[in-house]
């Protein structure tokens, strides 16, 4: 075999399009079924918060009627399974590969459930959110309270009644929080440190004006801290109901109670940090920051675009609350929004730096044969989202080519004019 991808998501069939265009022979190895874990780590109510214009991977764009929505989970999974049919990817689902090495005679040995395979080259299509992540304060909660990871999280129906603890607030965090509130549910919410963007800003979507100014398109090694960016929290805001922004403020009005980060728990006694006004204040920064750059962008453009007045904060909270019981305050559940940690214990190829995480140049590592496709930050902040992973594919795709031999393919990229801004 030339080529094995493991991983049948986005990446892993972004990469296959360009194999096949460029003659390389290859397979796909999907452990569970295509784009599976769309459907399997998301809740119900899950919408993207990319519009749909900027879901692009080769070969296809984008096709609804609606470009700028906010595909739903379902619809994300279908249009990924349609990709695969049409563009007829060689993948073989249900195939779990648990090691990865160096075969003795060249190349790669690929270890899986199903037998040995040997391939020449190697692309790891798994992504980088692998395990979710408990924090250590969550084995100190009575066994009373239901506690799930955000991964796990489905719906408001499915959790029991009574008051649910949300514990933090990046993206998934605060649109589950947002997802309970919306459903009648009375919702506690402890900060952590993630920005917030705002939905739109004079006249258009923060996200095409991003676009517009190259933000996506920066490599992580020219951006400020070089390679620390990857462990950046993504800014929050919603695509549910056409898009919006998410004002955790505005919550608090209607009777979401805040807290700043979680530090402790004992039975049914948890300790907060005062940090919820701190949290809020510099997630406000940071979306008015980028009102700032567009601002900018604007002016010097010279694009016509109406004005529009900053936001004003619409709530505060009188006093900072560091300690709640959870029986009293009649909290039955816990959503853990803590994020998930990189399993890669299964590629025993020496190109990992001393946490884990594995070293390359946009996916090229220095282990001939062997790269790594679909992780955040692969190159720049657009590589976790489909337009990107697209254009990552298409260089490690040239990058297997050359090294199989097989001559480069100059029109395999979408045309700028299939995406609408």
């Amino acid at each position: 075999m030339s080529v094995a991808v493991v991983g049948g998501g986005q990446a892993g069939l972004s990469v296959s399009w360009h194999l096949t265009r460029r003659g390389v022979d290859h397979v796909v190895l999907e452990r569970d079924t295509v784009a599976h874990d769309w459907l399997d780590r998301r809740w119900d109510a899950f919408t993207l918060v990319t519009p749909n214009w900027q879901c692009v991977l080769p070969g296809q764009a984008y096709d609804g009627d609606d470009p700028h929505g906010f595909m739903r989970r379902d619809e994300v999974h279908a249009w990924l399974r349609r990709y695969a049919d049409e563009s007829d990817a060689p993948v073989v689902e249900g195939v779990l590969v648990t090691r990865l090495r160096d075969a003795v005679s060249g190349g790669y040995e690929v270890v899986t459930d199903q037998g040995t395979l040997f391939a020449d080259q190697v692309v790891v299509a798994t992504g980088g959110y692998h395990r979710p992540v408990l924090p250590a304060v969550a084995a100190g909660v009575s066994a009373d309270v239901v506690q799930l990871h955000s991964a796990d999280y489905r719906s408001p129906d499915a959790l029991p009644d009574g008051d649910v603890l949300v514990v933090g607030s990046g993206q998934s965090g605060a649109q589950i929080a947002e997802d309970l509130h919306l459903a009648g549910r009375r919702v506690h919410l402890a900060l952590g440190s993630a920005p917030r963007c705002a939905r739109s800003y004079r006249g258009r979507d923060c996200i095409a004006w991003l676009s517009d100014m190259g933000v996506y398109d920066v490599p992580v090694h020219a951006q400020v801290g070089g390679l620390t960016k990857r462990e950046s929290t993504n800014h929050y805001m919603t695509g549910r109901d056409g898009g919006r922004d998410i004002d955790l403020r505005a919550f608090a009005l209607e009777g979401m109670r805040l807290y700043g980060r979680l530090t402790g728990a004992d039975g049914t006694s948890l300790t907060f940090s005062p940090t919820a006004e701190a949290s809020l204040d510099h997630a406000d920064s940071v979306m008015e920051s980028i009102k700032d750059d567009i601002d900018r962008h604007i002016d010097r453009t010279g694009v016509d675009a109406p004005t529009e007045p900053r936001y004003v904060p619409v709530w505060r909270p009188e006093a900072e609350v560091t300690e709640l019981d959870l029986r009293g305050s009649g909290i039955t559940s816990i959503v853990w929004s803590a994020g998930f940690r990189s399993d890669y214990s299964w590629v025993q190829v020496g190109v990992f730096d001393g946490a884990g995480h594995p070293t390359h140049q946009r996916g090229t590592t220095t282990s001939p044969g062997l790269y790594f496709l679909g992780l955040p930050w692969l190159h720049t902040w657009g590589s976790g989202r489909f337009e990107a992973i697209a254009r990552d594919a298409e260089h490690v795709a040239d990058g297997i080519a050359a090294r199989a031999g097989h001559p480069p393919v100059l029109d395999g990229a979408v045309p700028e004019d299939a995406v609408v801004r």
